[in-house]
């Protein structure tokens, strides 16, 4: 869970960097503003794909998240590159739950089979 989070986060990283340019020229947002909220969410994205070893971590995943769909307001492509990239978080986030719930089951159920097959 925590790899597959982590790419989103930096993949999101990326793009919010690049939006600074879009919302300065095309969307005429100050530049202090603009570069304050894209960079600022571009290096949040980074630390927090660091520290996702950290439950607190993916609380604040899903905040940023939820920023990146209101810098929509901006620049309205961002309601859909953010809701994008929210489904690709959520999706990253129960799917590496999932996975890792059946890698334990399976972990589990190794270690009972060999218990009932141990010496005789």
């Amino acid at each position: 869970m925590r790899g597959m989070c982590a790419a989103m986060l930096t993949l999101e990283a990326i793009i919010l960097g690049l939006s600074v340019p879009v919302m300065i020229s095309v969307e005429d947002v100050h530049k202090t503003l603009a570069m304050a909220l894209g960079l600022g969410l571009a290096v949040l994205c980074v630390l927090v794909a660091g520290s996702l070893r950290r439950p607190q971590a993916y609380l604040l995943g899903h905040a940023i998240q939820v920023a990146t769909i209101a810098l929509g307001f901006l620049v309205p492509i961002m309601f859909f590159v953010g809701l994008m990239f929210a489904a690709l978080w959520f999706g990253a986030f129960f799917l590496g739950r999932k996975i890792e719930d059946d890698k334990a089951r399976w972990a589990r159920e190794a270690a009972e089979a060999d218990g009932e097959s141990g010496p005789v």
